[in-house]
């Protein structure tokens, strides 16, 4: 992945988008992510910049466990027809199933309503 590419994808997405100012924009610090331009761009949409520590792997890990247990316990199961059906069936798994249903063992496998 290069510097030029995930620069064109950030400025796109969010010239396409236009979140508020003050959005959080995690990454690893990879090369791409560091890049001069790539950091400009975070500046002129106002993006404040959060990173991983140098070579610490595990600093995203509650974050990248939540998007693997998101894709196998329901993105898998769909083949969506538009972004709006995605949007509904994501927000139904996060706000009613995960956050108020789904047993946790973090939590001694019980769920948040308990």
């Amino acid at each position: 992945m290069t510097k030029e590419l995930t620069g064109k994808a950030l400025f796109m997405a969010l010239r396409s988008q236009r979140p508020p100012a003050g959005l959080i924009h995690h990454s690893d610090r990879g090369s791409q992510y560091c890049a001069y331009d790539y950091r400009v761009i975070q500046e002129q949409f106002g993006l404040k910049t959060s990173m991983s520590r140098k070579g610490n792997c595990y600093d995203n890990a509650p974050m990248e466990s939540f998007w693997g247990t998101l894709k196998n316990e329901s993105l898998s199961h769909y083949r969506f027809k538009s972004r709006d059906e995605a949007i509904s069936v994501i927000r139904e798994y996060i706000e009613i199933f995960y956050n108020r249903q789904r047993r946790h063992s973090r939590l001694g496998n019980i769920s948040h309503k308990r």
